[in-house]
């Protein structure tokens, strides 16, 4: 089975061309490799911002600026100019409970 189509179940690559056949919609994109790109670049962002927070917590106790025990604000925006999309989370990491 090619990659691109593991974990997709067969309904759902099913009803995806049959919505296309329906509407008459002409498939102008393969969902398949969509998907698996998007997978693909959500797992490089949770890598790197890992690290990049750990990093910080680090350099933060060092200098004395954090205690080590408080809730950190933090803000993800994920932009994708083409698309003009803009989307924000906004939540907190917890360095003790």
């Amino acid at each position: 089975m090619p990659a691109h189509n593991r974990g997709r179940s067969v309904k759902a690559k099913i009803s995806v061309r049959r919505r296309a056949a329906l509407t008459g919609e002409d498939m102008l994109m393969n969902e398949d490799i969509l998907n698996m790109q998007i997978r693909k670049f959500l797992k490089k962002v949770g890598v790197t911002s890992q690290r990049e927070i750990e990093k910080g917590v680090a350099n933060a106790l060092a200098a004395g600026k954090i205690k080590g025990d408080e809730g950190l604000p933090v803000v993800m925006t994920l932009e994708i100019p083409k698309l003009d999309l803009k989307f924000k989370i906004d939540g907190e990491i917890l360095l003790e409970k």
